[in-house]
């Protein structure tokens, strides 16, 4: 099985705008970004999809989640952030590894979509 894009960054094979690394993931800036701040929080572990993840994941997937905390605090987004896990091709889903968009900087709408 071929390694995805995100494992090839992780394993530095692609170079990118790193802005958090640790032990359980890498955030990145996205390279079509759909806001000012748009980071992606990737799983060093794969996680083909979040309607695929096991109770296993569990701490994976909240570490991702306080990393995200974390991060808006580090760059001072206190005015607010949107964070998107999209699952699937009708969602727009581009890679098969879980990852979570991190969006801000600018005002977002409701519904999204």
């Amino acid at each position: 099985m071929s390694k995805t894009l995100f494992q090839r960054i992780i394993d530095r094979e692609i170079s990118a705008n790193i802005e958090h690394e640790d032990d359980r993931c890498i955030v990145i800036h996205d390279i079509q970004p759909a806001a000012p701040v748009h980071l992606l929080i990737i799983p060093k572990t794969v996680i083909p999809r979040v309607g695929d993840a096991s109770p296993s994941d569990e701490a994976t997937l909240g570490h991702l989640l306080i990393t995200a905390g974390a991060v808006a605090k580090k760059l001072n987004l206190a005015r607010g952030f949107r964070l998107v896990i999209n699952h699937g091709p009708d969602a727009c889903e581009t890679v098969p590894h879980l990852h979570v968009h991190m969006l801000a900087k600018r005002q977002m709408s409701w519904p999204p979509g």
